[in-house]
């Protein structure tokens, strides 16, 4: 659905994304971090635009429909995009005057835009190009601390409470059934061994083989799993909030820097099943020391000192600088 508002006052911050939760958790968060009330666009290209975006192909205007069409006749201030089908809308809003930021790498010259964010692992550099370690999210102190209030009742649990973030496969990372299956009973040994429990969530990538074992695995030890939609609200924000360490797999780029934006230790299960930009990622991290590998030979879970990986906010502060927005 794509929404627009004509009634916005001329100063507003738009954030336009194909609607991926992973794209648009990074909108979101670079809009807030510049404490920008955005208006949210989620936007489906029309072909042939959709297979060519963000290139400007004749009548590109119409490429998201009459709505966004008329909408570029009263752009706003800012335009937040992320992701390839909005470096196109946010190209089209630049034209007409509006300052135009760019997540992720868009697959053209960078001077398209006023700024583009890219990940450091996707080597994309220019004048105008900002770089990061991982991806914008909104881990924070004080969002932790609001997820611990939302989420009161994790922390009635034994400590040290176990986070296990749970993903599957991608195009970088063979990660499969039989992966989970033995990350989840190492954790459940030392889960059995030193007391505590165990939080677990599984994500859109988990096979349903290794979410309906989740709960099996974890039902003689206090814990907490959700497995899906059935069972309520995800209390990921909460996992986060409450988790002294954080075991993770290595498919997502998003959920390991958010576990990397807390104050827990994290380690990540399947490092050496990810290959290409994802496999540089995880390399600056285990060189940085803030994770470890889960799986050696010791299997233990020893607390490390860490340093929260907070790119958000100096990202923000550049953007801020560089398009000349009043803080």
């Amino acid at each position: 659905m794509q929404q627009h508002s004509p009634s916005k006052p001329p100063d507003a911050t738009w954030t336009l994304t194909d609607g991926h939760a992973g794209n648009v958790r990074q909108a979101r968060a670079l809009a807030a971090a510049l404490g920008r009330n955005a208006w949210e666009w989620t936007l489906e290209a029309r072909a042939p635009w959709r297979w060519l975006a963000p290139r400007r192909w004749p009548d590109a205007g119409r490429a998201f429909g009459d709505g966004f069409a008329n909408a570029l006749e009263k752009p706003p201030r800012l335009a937040i995009g992320c992701g390839r089908q909005a470096a196109l809308a946010t190209r089209l809003l630049r034209s007409r005057g509006a300052h135009a930021v760019q997540i992720l790498d868009p697959r053209i010259d960078p001077s398209h835009w006023d700024v583009v964010i890219a990940p450091e692992h996707d080597r994309v550099r220019g004048d105008n190009v900002i770089t990061l370690l991982g991806s914008l999210n909104p881990v924070d102190d004080l969002w932790l601390a609001a997820a611990r209030s939302e989420f009161a009742a994790i922390g009635q649990l034994p400590g040290p409470r176990t986070a296990l973030l749970v993903g599957g496969a991608s195009a970088h990372v063979a990660f499969d059934d039989a992966a989970i299956e033995a990350m989840a009973l190492r954790v459940e040994a030392i889960a059995r061994r030193e007391g505590g429990s165990v939080l677990a969530t599984a994500s859109r990538r988990t096979p349903a083989t290794a979410r309906a074992r989740l709960r099996a695995r974890f039902a003689a030890a206090p814990h907490l799993v959700w497995s899906g939609d059935d069972d309520g609200a995800n209390p990921y924000p909460g996992l986060l909030g409450w988790a002294d360490r954080i075991v993770c797999t290595a498919d997502s780029v998003n959920m390991l820097s958010e576990a990397a934006a807390t104050n827990a230790p994290v380690f990540v299960a399947g490092l050496d099943a990810v290959s290409g930009r994802p496999r540089r990622f995880l390399d600056s991290l285990l060189a940085r020391g803030r994770i470890r590998r889960f799986g050696d030979d010791d299997g233990d879970l020893a607390r490390f000192e860490v340093t929260a990986l907070r790119e958000t906010s100096r990202v923000a502060a550049q953007v801020r600088v560089r398009i000349g927005l009043l803080p």
